[in-house]
């Protein structure tokens, strides 16, 4: 069965760009943001991998740490990363796991065999520091992600979970958020003391809690 939101993600020890690691000691307790690619020297992979080397520093402030997968050899990803940080202007400096065995990507049903049998799809995995699994989206080979959205989760996850609250569409940090169903109004007056917005006995918005 694939992995489904809320299941304890499985433990590996597999190589890296950056030698062995033990998935679960190497994440510690961050928030680990796991994608993988379908292989090296690929055309979108490539400007993928540059982005989220240009965004390591605003995953770091969410306590998140990054890590790509991709089905060939160590050997190979260093090779890989000298071309990512020539055409993306970046450094590259997180690990890139070496799946050659696809161990990784069959654990974590990266693999999509009615897409391609021999590489993996675009994966995204968001996995808290309980290492419980809390955002999954696969994308197919041909279409590059977007991860100003996966920090936008990043940032909704980690306002959830500490407040009564969820995020509505297309919320960005320091918007709006609405108030969980399961508190009464009055209630929430008293909980949000920044006010509550009563649009509909199920629709109530707050000024973001934390901020």
């Amino acid at each position: 069965m694939a992995l489904q939101l809320g299941d304890q993600v499985p433990n590996f020890t597999q190589q890296t760009s950056q030698g062995e690691i033990d998935f679960y000691d190497w994440a510690g307790d961050s928030w680990v943001v796991l994608f993988s690619h379908p292989a090296d020297y690929t055309p979108v992979c490539t400007t993928e991998l540059g982005s989220v080397a240009k965004l390591k520093g605003e995953f770091e402030k969410r306590s998140a740490k990054v890590i790509a997968l991709s089905v060939d050899s160590a050997e190979s990803h260093q090779g890989w990363i000298n071309d990512i940080n020539e055409t993306q202007s970046t450094t590259v400096d997180y690990p890139i796991i070496a799946d050659a065995d696809k161990k990784v990507s069959d654990l974590y049903g990266m693999i999509h065999p009615k897409a391609n049998a021999k590489v993996t799809v675009r994966s995204v995995f968001i996995i808290d520091p309980k290492k419980q699994l809390r955002l999954t989206i696969t994308y197919p080979p041909s279409t590059g992600r977007n991860f100003a959205e996966i920090l936008r989760v990043l940032d909704s996850l980690q306002l959830t979970d500490n407040y009564s609250v969820a995020t509505p569409v297309d919320w960005k940090d320091g918007e709006d958020v609405v108030v969980a169903p399961t508190i009464p109004t009055e209630e929430a007056k008293q909980k949000f003391p920044k006010g509550v917005t009563e649009i509909k006995p199920y629709l109530r918005m707050t000024p973001q809690p934390n901020k």
